[in-house]
């Protein structure tokens, strides 16, 4: 038995069981069942779902808030007043026919931890705090990321209210419907965050590839989310002739469409995806008048993010010309982040004393994680992804890795929040 296991009663199958029964419940809070997970933020999915994180927060001891943006904290109080929380989790919310594990197991992983906290009497000197986040896939309210950036004051109050989803209900009317209370404090002070830890999936092939069961995260890609809205005028669809027409999806489709060789032409793993798309009157006899489809970019290199976004508005500007209105409009900006080198270190040294394997990844999706980093000391984990599959209902992650993640970040919350 290794050192850090001496005193410490860690059982990986028991641990392992209690993830299954976890995963397997909030998979069953779906719009959309059997063809996957769909929880968009402050549904009646999101509802079930927060209901029973919280029952489960409060079996291990926690005690349970919400903020105004509708984050979930699980707080174990240290030993010393008013000191800075070791937070641990990720978010809760899912894609459209997305999977289980994107997102939910890391919050099933802090309860794991504050669930070894409470099992073996340690009581922190900093307290330890689960948080499950809202909104950081965007698929409802576009953005992404928004419960870490409203946590961090990187989402004024004013833009918040002003959010709308595809139906044009707005986040607080959203609130409402489901009893939250947006009035309730968003920002929380940086001064009250000693560390933020989080388990992910790695949504990618490398650590199923290299059969390794834990992957510490170095770096997290830097991304922007853009907003395109194509302009034209509505016709007839049979007695509008081809040269007298202006076409605002034709016009977005050859944007579009030129995408891929902007991405090819930065080159070093630059990105470009566009995921949603809407087209008005979006009726099948109809010349559409207006378009607007989203730009995902993302780089490890923030020159590359810059080029792309110049060139998407070089793109749209050379449209004006015949006629058509662009505008674009960014959502998001995050650079390339790197998680704190000591975390880092501490999260490679436990996985190391407990016998697992593991090797250092970067990450090519964007986290919470990214969000924090700019404001507290931050470590990530991956676990491995079934075929690298993710945002689909094929994801799938072994729960006997994600138990020994959670080993690793309980004996690493020991010494962040010094318990004894």
């Amino acid at each position: 038995m290794s050192e850090v296991q001496i005193g410490k009663n860690v059982n990986l199958e028991k641990i392992q069981a209690r993830i299954e029964s976890h995963i397997d419940t909030l998979s069953t809070y779906t719009a959309t069942p059997g063809r996957g997970t769909t929880r968009l933020t402050y549904s009646q999915e999101d509802l079930l779902a927060r209901q029973y994180i919280k029952e489960k927060m409060k079996e291990a001891g926690l005690t349970v808030r919400e903020d105004g943006l509708g984050n979930i904290f699980g707080r174990l109080e240290g030993s010393e007043k008013d000191a800075a929380s070791v937070l641990i989790g990720s978010h809760f919310d899912s894609v459209p026919n997305g999977g289980s594990y994107d997102g939910p197991a890391g919050v099933v992983a802090g309860l794991e931890v504050a669930a070894l906290f409470t099992e073996n009497g340690l009581t922190p000197k900093y307290p330890l705090e689960v948080i499950a986040l809202i909104e950081e896939e965007g698929s409802r309210f576009s953005g992404g990321l928004m419960g870490s950036r409203g946590l961090v004051g990187l989402l004024a109050e004013e833009d918040f209210k002003s959010l709308k989803d595809k139906d044009g209900i707005t986040t607080v009317e959203a609130m409402e419907k489901i009893g939250l209370d947006s009035s309730l404090p968003k920002p929380r002070n940086p001064k009250t965050l000693k560390a933020y830890l989080e388990l992910h999936i790695e949504q990618g092939p490398i650590l199923e590839e290299k059969n390794i069961p834990i992957g510490v995260v170095e770096a997290i890609v830097g991304l922007t989310q853009l907003e395109v809205t194509v302009k034209g005028k509505a016709g007839h669809a049979g007695t509008t002739p081809m040269d007298r027409r202006a076409d605002a999806l034709v016009t977005a489709a050859k944007m579009i469409a030129q995408f891929p060789e902007l991405a090819a032409a930065e080159g070093e793993g630059t990105v470009v995806t566009t995921g949603q798309l809407q087209v008005y009157p979006n009726g099948a006899n109809v010349i559409p008048d207006q378009t607007v489809f989203s730009v995902d970019i993302r780089s490890g290199k923030e020159e590359h993010v810059q080029s792309v976004i110049q060139k998407v508005k070089e793109l749209a500007d050379s449209y004006h010309d015949i006629g058509m209105e662009i505008t674009v409009e960014q959502l998001l900006y995050i650079q390339p982040k790197e998680m704190n080198k000591e975390i880092v270190s501490l999260l490679r040294e436990k996985s190391n004393k407990l016998g697992f394997p593991s090797c250092s990844i970067n990450s090519g999706a964007g986290h919470d994680a990214m969000v924090f980093a700019d404001y507290t000391n931050t470590g990530m984990l991956f676990i491995p992804s079934k075929n690298g599959l993710s945002h689909s209902p094929e994801e799938w992650s072994d729960s006997r890795h994600i138990a020994e993640a959670v080993h690793i970040l309980f004996e690493a919350a020991i010494e962040l929040t010094e318990a004894e």
